[in-house]
């Protein structure tokens, strides 16, 4: 197992305090958990992950993913067993959608 933290500066989306979990950590997918965090307006990221040696790709995703989004005081928690990129996003942005979904 491989364990990758990223963190993101000056966020700008603010999530309820609601936590959201989606996904299953099984073969070629995982699951993604969702809490609020007094970050002071940071997004951390830590993955644990099966597959050794992508950090590179997982970073790009983050990346991509903190870009569309810009969460501020937002932990997430990554569980992977070989996900690829696009599952990757799925999962992160389904995750947020839910949370944006459970604040209506």
């Amino acid at each position: 197992m491989e364990t990758l933290v990223f963190r993101f500066e000056n966020g700008r989306r603010k999530l309820q305090n609601h936590a959201q979990l989606v996904g299953v950590v099984s073969s070629g997918n995982l699951e993604v958990l969702v809490n609020h965090a007094d970050l002071q307006s940071a997004c951390e990221i830590e993955i644990n992950t099966a597959a050794i040696g992508f950090g590179a790709i997982w970073e790009a995703v983050m990346n991509d993913f903190q870009a569309r989004w810009q969460l501020a005081d937002v932990r997430i928690a990554i569980n992977d067993m070989g996900a690829t990129p696009a599952v990757v996003s799925l999962r992160l942005d389904q995750a947020i959608e839910a949370s944006l979904e459970s604040t209506k």
